[in-house]
């Protein structure tokens, strides 16, 4: 199971506490992907006190600002006319460590009558501190991970599933290419998306995500690996120029892309010397592909035998190194662009 789906289950299992008043003392949420330790935050501010209970037992602070000593002496305060406090310490990453101290000192003996929420983006507690120990025995822990490249289309097709619509399989892998791992812009130009739909739209299709989101198919790296995958020359150079004469591109990820690419054509031969009866589903399953993708694998399998492949992986590290100025080269970009492809097609 990916890292991302433990996050979520712990994510979604704070969420259904919270939301029938079940709370922990303190909860740290961290992590270099902020998406789910945000909305959990959201959760806890809008289900832990009324609207009329906030004005005299909800404290927000934030990190470049907050002094720490204030925020544990309103911990420590009892509410007014409600159940709990909540106190929120948001951006706490910017709060500097020697500084966390009193919180690590509340921690070890929290207040039952407050909820303590400390929130850091993009960034997690040193586990080895006395903060986090304490926290850990005492309250609720969520950290979230970045996501890998590879993962995010199962996560957009995941998404919009729980939203009621069926994203197709290269729709996701477009979406995916252009959001990166930003799980924050998926979800805002989802939201974008779904103003744009007629009323009633269940599927989204890669045509969809082109016009509402502002991509070019035509144009993409996922359309480059496709054209790699049935050697069609001609087609994946002009893709190679186009990508390589965007301003947006880098070279990185152009060949991370790629050589995630090539490694799944490796996986696929490897698994098929082992058994060369494997399903379709087997074999998406192994690659971690959607199966509307196997036929696409399997030519690329085709064109490109394992010892090609190897050359390769050698050749995507080599202009990898080269794209990051390795050895003092200036060669522009586009220019090792248009090289490496011609290259993988010879």
């Amino acid at each position: 199971m990916a890292k991302y789906a433990d996050t979520e289950e712990k994510c979604r299992q704070i969420i259904t506490d919270v939301r029938n008043g079940v709370f922990a003392p303190i909860y740290l949420l961290m992590g270099s992907e902020p998406y789910y330790p945000e909305l959990v935050c959201g959760e806890i501010v809008k289900n832990a006190l009324t609207e009329t209970e906030r004005d005299f037992n909800q404290s927000i602070y934030y990190g470049i600002d907050a002094v720490v000593d204030d925020v544990v002496s309103e911990a420590r305060s009892y509410p007014v006319m409600a159940e709990r406090r909540l106190v929120v310490l948001k951006e706490a990453q910017n709060v500097k460590e020697r500084d966390m101290e009193p919180l690590a000192q509340y921690a070890a003996e929290p207040m039952d009558s407050t909820v303590l929420v400390i929130l850091l983006h993009g960034a997690s507690l040193d586990k080895r501190k006395s903060l986090y120990k304490a926290i850990s025995k005492c309250g609720v822990v969520l950290e979230s991970e970045s996501m890998r490249d590879y993962e995010m289309p199962q996560w957009i097709t995941s998404y919009y599933k729980k939203l009621g619509l069926q994203i197709a399989p290269d729709a996701a892998a477009l979406f995916a290419e252009y959001a990166g791992v930003d799980i924050d812009k998926i979800v805002l130009e989802t939201d974008k998306l779904r103003r744009s739909l007629p009323e009633g739209t269940v599927a989204v299709t890669a045509a969809d995500i082109e016009k509402n989101v502002g991509i070019s198919r035509q144009f993409s790296v996922f359309e480059l690996t496709k054209t790699l995958a049935y050697r069609q020359a001609p087609k994946a150079l002009k893709i190679a120029a186009n990508i390589g004469s965007s301003p947006k591109f880098v070279m990185l990820m152009t060949t991370s892309a790629l050589y995630a690419y090539f490694y799944k054509i490796l996986r696929l031969h490897a698994a098929l010397m082992k058994n060369s009866r494997l399903s379709n589903g087997e074999k998406a399953k192994l690659l971690g592909v959607s199966p509307y993708f196997m036929d696409e694998y399997e030519a690329a399998a085709r064109n490109y035998p394992v010892k090609k492949c190897m050359q390769i992986v050698s050749l995507l590290e080599e202009y990898d190194y080269r794209g990051k100025g390795g050895d003092g080269e200036s060669v522009p970009p586009a220019e090792l662009l248009m090289e490496l492809v011609s290259k993988i097609l010879n």
